[in-house]
This record gives C-alpha cells, structure tokens and sequence, in this order.
C-alpha cells in the first residue's frame, strides 16, 4: 500500500503514535508552562502546551513533517506544493526543506511581507494569487496536477491531522491527570489530533474547541448536523478565517468535542496581553484563543485541570503593536 494512503476512513490513535515516530527528530517537545497569575484568574489549574516555540513558530510544523515524510521517495522527488498565508506556509517550506524536496507554497498577493519573507527563507518558492477572484485551493491543485506535486493540505488530511495529535501525546505524557483539553479550532485539524489522543487515553477527558465570534463555522455545522460555510470571516484570529470545516476533520468533531466555546477578539487581545506581561510568552491571536476560553470562563464550572495549547506565536507586526499599546 502506498504509504501517503491510509485503510481506515477516520483518524486512529495508532495514526498519531506511528506520526511521532516518523517525525520525532524534525520536531521540539514543547514545554508545559503554568502560571499562578493565570490560575488565580480563572480559578482552575491550567498547563500550558507550549507550540509558539515550536519550529517554524507553530504547530504546523507537526502535521506538515508527517505528511511529507510519509510520502514515497519518488513523491518526494517530484515536491510537494501547499496553499496558506500563515503558519501552514512555513511549517510546509521548512519541512520540505529537512526532507530536502522542492516546495511550491500558494499566498494571497497581498499577504504579509514579512510572512511571505519567512516562507522564502526557508527555502520554498512562492506563487501568488489573487484573494478576491482565485479560489486558493483549486490555485494550488492546479500547480499539483500541472507539475507533478503533491498536495499537503492545511488541515483535511489524516497524516497531517496525526502530526498535530503528537503534540497531546506530549502533553498527556507531562500532565497525565488533566479534566479536560482546549484548543484553537480552525479548520479541525489540530483539535481532530489532540481530541483522539485524549479520548484513546482517557474516554472520559472532556475535549473543547474554542473558535472566534464571527468565525463559527464548526458550532454551526456541529448544531445542523451536517457541514455549512459561512461569509468570510472578520476576525483577528486569522487562523480562524476558514469558512467551513474540513470534510475529514467534521466527523472527528462530531464524535469527540463535547462542545465549540466562542470568544470575541477583545477577549483574545486581553488574553494576548495578559500572557505576554505576566507570563512574557509571545501568543499570535489564533494561538491564544483556547487560553481566553478559560480566562473568560467559558468552560464549565466543574473543569478544574485543564489542558490549553497555544497553538502558535507568529503575530503580524502591526497586530503586536496593536496589542502592546492599545
């Protein structure tokens, strides 16, 4: 069988543990941080999975390696080709790197320069296009077909969903007697991850995804049973922005999140704050959506310990000076 192809039609926690295997020389284990200041104000205990000081500055790093290394030689020759304006993008450019394969990465034209900067200093080529009339994903499959790459998605895939779960493989290793796990949820991939590796370790772990307001693709389609899309989201969560969740990652939120927590922007800018001056850990706003949950207390009252990833700490540098001098 074709390693990129998997037997099973969901997501296994033998997937996640293979994924570590795979990837265990590419990737950080990420610390666990507490903070009593943090504790005090949400009145639970919380440990902190740290994946802002992970390569590439985001968990990415973990589902883009998997891919790529799970990948035939001869796939790998060929390259691979991915479409992103954040994190993806880099996680997918340095992983190419390390596997030593041509990367094609497909970014909005006006994507962040500093962003675009990271991703070519990583070794990968970048091809633009345009945010308001090309639709990006049929942009980079049409490179795919064109040039022989293959395609490493963002999140609708279940080697890169594996290599998200190892960082609660990681987690639940350090803080085994947690009651419950919390995580940013974009397009599902890192909470699809970290949810099977919680419920395979524990059945009762409760497992929460935590979207912005406004960007509430997944508690829609989680309520109507089914997936919808939404309008474009405004949010400063920009790894919230998807419209819908990923076809894959769906039924894995169906079975495993107890329940999708909101936050507003204002809630995340605090929290960003919060952390950087009494904790001084840097926190992109999508990363620091899970830790608003708690410090806003969305969660229910009877969650005492508490896992939270902080997904990333890549932060644009006008939205930092946003957050810093309000």
């Amino acid at each position: 069988m074709n390693p990129t192809t998997k037997s099973e039609t969901t997501l296994t926690f033998e997937d996640v543990r293979r994924a570590r295997e795979r990837i265990a020389s590419f990737v950080h284990r990420t610390p666990i941080v507490t903070s009593r200041a943090f504790n005090e104000r949400a009145g639970r205990e919380v440990y902190f999975k740290c994946e802002n000081l992970q390569r590439a500055g985001a968990f990415k790093i973990r589902g883009a390696t998997n891919k790529i290394l799970a990948l035939s030689e001869e796939e790998r020759g060929r390259g691979v080709v991915a479409f992103s304006s954040g994190n993806h993008a880099q996680a997918v450019a340095l992983a190419a790197r390390d596997a030593n394969a041509r990367a094609v990465i497909a970014m909005p034209g006006d994507a962040p320069k500093i962003k675009v900067a990271a991703t070519r200093g990583y070794g990968a080529e970048v091809r633009f296009y345009d945010r308001q009339r090309d639709d990006r994903e049929a942009f980079a499959r049409n490179i795919a077909e064109s040039e022989g790459l293959t395609l490493v998605p963002p999140y609708d895939d279940y080697f890169v969903m594996a290599g998200q779960g190892t960082c609660a493989l990681e987690l639940l290793e350090d803080v085994p007697d947690l009651d419950c796990v919390v995580t940013p949820c974009g397009g599902g991939g890192l909470f699809a991850g970290v949810s099977t590796v919680a419920k395979a370790t524990n059945e009762s772990l409760r497992c929460f995804a935590v979207e912005a307001i406004g960007a509430d693709d997944t508690l829609q389609s989680l309520r109507r049973g089914e997936r919808i899309c939404i309008p474009p989201p405004a949010t400063i969560a920009d790894g919230m922005r998807n419209q819908a969740p990923g076809a894959l990652t769906f039924p894995v939120l169906q079975r495993n999140a107890e329940d999708v927590l909101l936050v507003s922007d204002d809630e995340i800018v605090e929290t960003m704050r919060f952390i950087l001056f009494r904790m001084k850990i840097l926190v992109e706003p999508t990363g620091a959506t899970a830790a608003a949950a708690v410090a806003f207390n969305k969660l229910p009252s009877n969650v005492r310990r508490i896992g939270v990833v902080l997904s990333g700490g890549n932060v644009d540098p006008s939205t930092l000076a946003a957050v810093v001098s309000p």
